[in-house]
């Protein structure tokens, strides 16, 4: 029994430990590619698009921040989803003392909040309308744009190949292992952009080719529209990048439990895109973008419940012990030997969760919450729960209001 139960997590431990070691080693290599910036420049029209819904605390201030000059023809296109406060009042009242900063404006109000991906569906139905063929910046109110970074995304456009650019999160609050977490996952996303495209861009600050993909094919009942539109790119020919000196400035919750549900809310709709994308598109043949998306699925998808798994076997194999006595032999080691293994993983997740540093125990720790914010999602996806609608996180507009 206790051979069979050790087997067995070992098994799943090198299932779990392999692919994540040697992706890391991959994208260690990819990160010395090079991804050069065009030298042409260009002058293709953009069109901002902001999505809102009870934004009247930090729209204002949003808008401020759009408040720039642009050497190209710049409109702005506001979606709002419902408000039940003052956000569009706010939003036209400020349209009509900036009346010069757009070359052109429109605010479009839905009768009904259907979430935000409905919300961008029916933008981009808009443009369509309109025979729009430009760019489009899409931005979150609750996000502020670093100088230089829309300019820097617009002139990527000039390279044909290029169908979305994202940039990179500048947090200015942070709990603990919160820089740990995000400079984990923005290593691979860079690489990932280097050896092909990333399948993942924040949405707070992302540029793409209007047109590139059919608004149709977004999944309305699922967040992570930004992944969404990435991997749509990519699987019609044009690449989908992140910009690693492209920054947005935002603010992370501020208490464990405001992280963990925005962490979540994320992880439902990255395994809701990874897991029905192949089923409905067919993935790119040329390129590395297929094994990488693949290898994305199966981090999101799989590996949780193999370390679910694992746990339950751990489990069984210690209530084996505690009833026959502690093995002798060679049994001894393997039991020791796995009991080492599931301390340090034990110590690191509890430490991380605490606020506790320590030397690589820190990353152990990081990268075993991301995979129990996984499970989680998981499990809330499989019980139907949808998060495409969800509660704002009120302290982080109070934080962005007083910045």
């Amino acid at each position: 029994m206790l051979l069979a139960a050790a087997t067995i997590e070992i098994v799943l431990g090198a299932l779990v430990a392999l692919p994540l070691l040697f992706y890391r080693m991959k994208a260690k290599r990819w990160n010395r590619l090079a991804l050069d910036y065009p030298e042409e420049s260009h002058d293709n029209e953009l069109v901002i698009l902001l999505p809102i819904w009870n934004e009247s605390l930090v729209i204002e201030k949003k808008l401020d921040d759009l408040n720039r000059n642009y050497p190209f023809k710049t409109s702005l296109l506001v979606i709002d989803s419902a408000s039940t406060d003052d956000s569009v009042d706010k939003v036209r009242q400020w349209l009509s003392k900036n009346p010069s900063v757009f070359f052109d404006s429109q605010v479009i109000e839905m009768p009904e909040r259907l979430g935000k991906t409905s919300a961008i569906k029916l933008a981009l139905e808009s443009l369509d309308q309109q025979s729009f063929s430009g760019l489009v910046l899409m931005t979150d109110a609750d996000a502020l744009i670093s100088e230089g970074t829309i300019m820097r995304l617009h002139g990527w456009f000039s390279d044909q190949s290029i169908g979305a650019v994202g940039s990179r999160a500048n947090r200015q609050t942070e709990l603990h292992g919160e820089k740990d977490y995000r400079s984990m996952y923005e290593m691979l996303r860079i690489a990932e952009s280097k050896r092909d495209s990333t399948p993942f861009l924040e949405g707070s600050c992302m540029m793409w080719r209007h047109g590139a993909f059919l608004s149709d094919n977004l999944l309305a009942d699922s967040n992570a529209d930004d992944a969404q539109i990435a991997s749509l790119i990519r699987i019609n020919g044009l690449r989908s990048i992140i910009d690693e000196n492209a920054f947005f400035i935002d603010f992370a919750p501020t208490t464990v439990e405001g992280q963990s549900r925005q962490k979540i809310r994320r992880a439902q709709g990255l395994q809701n895109m990874l897991d029905r994308f192949p089923k409905q598109h067919k993935l790119p043949q040329e390129g590395y973008f297929s094994a990488i998306f693949r290898t994305q699925r199966y981090l999101h998808l799989v590996i949780p419940i193999m370390l679910f798994q694992i746990a339950i076997v751990a489990i069984i194999r210690w209530t084996y012990v505690s009833v026959t006595s502690m093995p002798t032999g060679y049994e001894a080691v393997i039991h020791a030997s796995l009991s080492f293994v599931e301390l340090l993983i034990l110590v690191s997740w509890l430490t991380f969760r605490n606020g506790i540093r320590l030397p690589l125990v820190t990353t152990i720790g990081a990268l075993i919450t991301s995979f129990e914010y996984l499970f989680i999602a998981r499990y809330r996806n499989s019980r139907g729960r949808s998060s495409h609608k969800w509660d704002q996180h009120t302290d982080v507009r109070r934080l962005m209001d007083k910045f």
